[in-house]
């Protein structure tokens, strides 16, 4: 049993999938292994709503994933968004998953 944040976690593997859990964060994680403006960010992730991505985001900011940078110093406004540290950490798994999701749609491509 593992214990974040008050919350019981009854292996490591759901503990994994609170950060990564759900559509489209892994998605956005991997798109995020190189700094990105908000604009490159949406128009890499065309199929998710400009909703969804806002807070998928500040999920991943709240869970220490991710940073958001806001430069005001001169318009137009920009935000930037990069791994953290501890985002960083999951990069081989994230490379891992894109490597299986490619390896399976070669092996069932028709």
């Amino acid at each position: 049993m593992y214990s974040i944040d008050n919350k019981e976690y009854p292996c490591s593997t759901s503990l994994t999938m609170k950060y990564i859990g759900g559509k489209w964060k892994a998605v956005i994680l991997i798109h995020l292994i190189e700094k990105k403006r908000y604009s490159e960010l949406r128009k890499e992730c065309k199929v998710i709503t400009e909703r969804t991505l806002s807070l998928q985001l500040k999920e991943l900011e709240e869970d220490g994933l991710i940073t958001r940078t806001v430069h005001t110093n001169k318009p137009p406004l920009r935000v930037d968004y990069e791994l953290t540290s501890f985002g960083r950490t999951l990069i081989p798994l994230l490379k891992a998953i894109a490597q299986w999701g490619s390896e399976t749609a070669e092996t069932l491509k028709l």
